[in-house]
């Protein structure tokens, strides 16, 4: 998850003058999942590995969600002001340039192929960079309709009949937009009322259980791909309305999922460690793909003892070692001029405020597009 600059969080996310360190806590624990299912794909791939296909199908099931719901929620202010369109271009657009062209030449290298630059089409991780730039941008866009998240909804079903391509992340935008709307337009009070949610962390077990379990049942029959969002119904091998099924189960239970998980989050803790750690997620996200790249072509994955049970839980274990390490201020801090690269050569300094407008009896006409980002 993108660390979010202080002037772009609601003011509501702060309380008694001290930021709330809910969202970076949230973001933490869903950046390790993220570390730890990346991790997991090439051993869920290969057959025998059913436990860990259960608990991977378990994890896609909400933590892009929750992801792309906090999104929305950190996208509320945005309304395209010019400093707002700086930070969406540094912040996010820049560094998903770079670490496109980074880890595009790095898996070419490893491969032993020819590297061919294409910006509009993601590699692996930076497509969420890419889906993020679209709907920040399009978040006044969603405050403006009567009807925004059932729109949002309808919108994610069509995907499903379109001839979606791999430019611009355009499946994944489409698809997972009902959260990224939910978190912008959903009543604030109502949102933050998950933090700590007395009935919802006592359902979380047999919510938790019931969905390990399903998962478990479905892991030999049920592809993977159907998680990831990226795929219409001809690319998942099945007719329309099947997908359109698929797709609502899933998302209906990463909506439940992901609000469980939410009220399991700690809301504070006696230490400012974690939060700092969720707030520098980024680099755990950009950087984790180079060293599981590295294990998938040394082939570390065929080897004896990581496929056994044991080796199995020592790479759970190095991936969320190894999620907090690059969360930890020592590696995220040399690598912050990569996730958020400085464009004062590139951009103009926005205008200064102006007076306020004297309310007038006259229209307004349109005025040009503004501008928020979100991530």
């Amino acid at each position: 998850m993108l660390a979010e600059p202080p002037t772009a969080r609601p003011p509501t996310e702060r309380t008694g003058g001290a930021r709330d360190p809910f969202f970076d806590h949230a973001k933490l624990l869903a950046t390790v999942l993220v570390v730890c299912g990346h991790f997991w794909e090439p051993l869920v791939r290969a057959p025998g590995h059913r436990v860990l296909h259960a608990g991977y199908l378990l994890v896609y099931a909400f933590h892009m969600p929750v992801f792309v719901f906090v999104s929305g929620w950190f996208s509320r202010s945005f309304t395209a002001r010019p400093d707002q369109l700086g930070r969406l271009l540094s912040g996010v657009l820049a560094p998903y340039l770079l670490w496109t062209t980074l880890l595009g030449a790095y898996t070419a290298w490893l491969d032993g192929g020819r590297f061919t630059l294409d910006l509009l089409t993601p590699v692996w991780v930076t497509w969420f960079l890419l889906s993020l730039f679209l709907w920040r941008l399009s978040a006044p866009l969603w405050h403006r309709l009567r009807a925004p998240l059932a729109t949002a909804v309808a919108v994610s079903l069509l995907a499903g009949a379109l001839p979606l391509t791999p430019q611009l992340s355009i499946g994944r935008t489409l698809q997972l937009l009902p959260f990224f709307v939910a978190g912008l337009v959903l009543d604030r009070r109502r949102v933050l009322a998950l933090r700590g949610h007395r009935w919802l962390r006592a359902a979380a077990a047999p919510v938790f259980g019931a969905a390990a379990l399903a998962a478990y049942r479905l892991a030999p029959r049920l592809d993977a791909a159907w998680f990831y969002r990226s795929a219409n119904a001809a690319g998942l091998h099945a007719d329309y309305p099947r997908w359109l099924l698929v797709s609502l189960g899933i998302n209906l239970a990463g909506a439940v999922l992901g609000a469980v998980f939410l009220a399991l989050v700690p809301v504070r803790t006696r230490s400012e460690r974690w939060a700092a750690l969720g707030a520098a997620g980024t680099a755990a996200f950009l950087v984790h793909p180079f060293l599981q790249e590295a294990l998938v072509h040394g082939g570390w994955y065929g080897r004896g003892f990581l496929p056994s049970a044991a080796g199995q839980s020592v790479l759970t274990a190095a991936a969320a070692g190894l999620a907090l390490l690059l969360c930890s201020r020592p590696v995220a801090g040399p690598l912050r001029p990569l996730l958020a690269p400085r464009l004062r050569l590139l951009l103009r300094e926005p205008p200064p405020a102006g007076p306020p407008v004297r309310p007038t009896m006259i229209p307004e006409l349109p005025s040009a597009p503004g501008r928020r980002t979100g991530g």
